[in-house]
């Protein structure tokens, strides 16, 4: 069951949106010298449907996005959250931020409009950085996805 501790709207995570940032809990990844440790734990509330839907709701009419931050001990049931945001929500876009290499067998991509892959390592730096191990990927109209991560990279 995933879990979240927190949310906020960010303008950084994803180019060109506003966003529902979920933290979520019980990260398996725990990168050395990760901003977000307190996600190692399982803590948190539980993130079903009906709570997911609580959250966007309060925000909705504020943003045009919603990323799930983590949830790489239980990708499908992001995978599920999406597919529910899908259909209850269709004007927002679906994020996934993972510390995984690469996608998850049988995991259903295109419920996501981007996707972040790649654990932090410390000296390679974050997305914002141009010597970054992680990318981020946008779904393109065909079903591809192509590479956006210079889009956050500072200058």
């Amino acid at each position: 069951m995933l879990k979240y501790v927190n949310t906020g709207i960010v303008f950084s995570e994803i180019p060109d949106e506003t966003t529902l940032a979920i933290n979520l809990s019980n990260c398996p990844c725990r990168c050395p010298g990760c901003h977000s440790a307190y996600l190692w734990e399982d803590i948190g509330t539980p993130l079903m449907p009906d709570s997911l839907d609580a959250l966007v709701k309060k925000v909705e009419a504020d943003i045009t996005c919603v990323a799930f931050m983590g949830g790489d001990a239980d990708p499908m049931a992001v995978a599920a959250l999406a597919r529910h945001l899908r259909q209850a929500h269709p004007a927002l876009r679906r994020a996934w931020y993972s510390g995984r290499i690469r996608m998850p067998r049988n995991f259903e991509k295109t419920l996501f409009h981007y996707i972040k892959l790649g654990p932090y390592i410390k000296h390679l730096g974050p997305l914002t950085s141009p010597t970054t191990n992680q990318h981020l990927y946008k779904q393109t109209s065909d079903g591809n996805f192509e590479d956006i991560t210079q889009c956050l990279w500072k200058k």
